[in-house]
């Protein structure tokens, strides 16, 4: 079978990370090297760079070339969804919280049911594991906890810090699912547009009900969740 050329090219580029020759942060040929090595277009260069971007095994920064990204993921446990920062500890992987904004807003329609209030703050930050861009993440909080906590949780993860003040989460619904990053989402997180992400979008109950809505936006290639699944069996009677 005959491959188009722009896919041997990024088959044979893919197999070079693999092997190690180029490694993780490593720069790859610019498009002029590769049109020279490979004796092909500029459009059929900038092809194969495009294919190893949507596998998540290269990453595009504008104005200076395709970098070899970090092929270790960070694992985040669905099982006990309160404990990131836990999870993260036992990996080796220091979490920095970089806020962009933390306003008071008035809620989209949807959020307003959710929350059941037309006013909430609306937080948006960027994570960052081991100083690499890595989560966009999209809150809504209820006002009297945004008021009550607003500098520590621009500071730190929301759920830390409402566990902290004794604000029990009694339960959180959430949805996965699959998108690619937009230009602003790729300025965050440092990747490319069209860039595989992962929407983990949530919803986290108290007693009296919900207090915080949003969505965590991770990079396909640094971040993914597992879970563990114990099946009850039911004694004989």
């Amino acid at each position: 079978m005959t491959f188009p050329l722009h896919l041997a090219i990024s088959e044979k580029l893919r197999d070079r990370i693999r092997a190690g020759i180029y490694r993780p942060g490593d720069q790859l040929p610019s498009e002029h090297q590769l049109m020279a090595e490979f004796e092909v277009s500029r459009i059929t260069a900038r092809r194969a760079i495009a294919n190893l971007t949507q596998q998540g095994l290269v990453n595009v920064q504008r104005g200076k070339g395709a970098f070899v990204s970090t092929q270790q993921k960070v694992v985040y446990s669905l099982s006990s969804p309160l404990l990131l920062e836990a999870d993260l500890a036992r990996q080796d992987i220091e979490i920095t919280v970089q806020t962009l904004s933390f306003e008071r807003v008035t809620a989209p329609v949807h959020v307003q049911k959710i929350l059941n209030c037309a006013i909430a703050y609306l937080q948006k930050k960027v994570l960052l594991f081991n100083n690499v861009p890595s989560c966009v993440d999209i809150t809504y909080i209820v006002p009297e906890l945004a008021k009550a906590h607003g500098k520590e949780l621009r500071q730190k993860l929301t759920f830390t810090t409402l566990e902290k003040y004794g604000i029990c989460i009694q339960k959180i619904d959430a949805v996965i699912e699959c998108t690619q990053a937009d230009y602003e989402t790729g300025e965050q997180l440092e990747v490319s547009l069209g860039h595989p992400l992962i929407v983990y979008r949530h919803t986290a109950f108290t007693e009296a009900g919900a207090i915080v809505h949003g969505e965590s936006i991770s990079r396909g290639d640094r971040f993914c969740y597992s879970i563990q699944i114990d099946r009850m069996i039911a004694p004989d009677l």
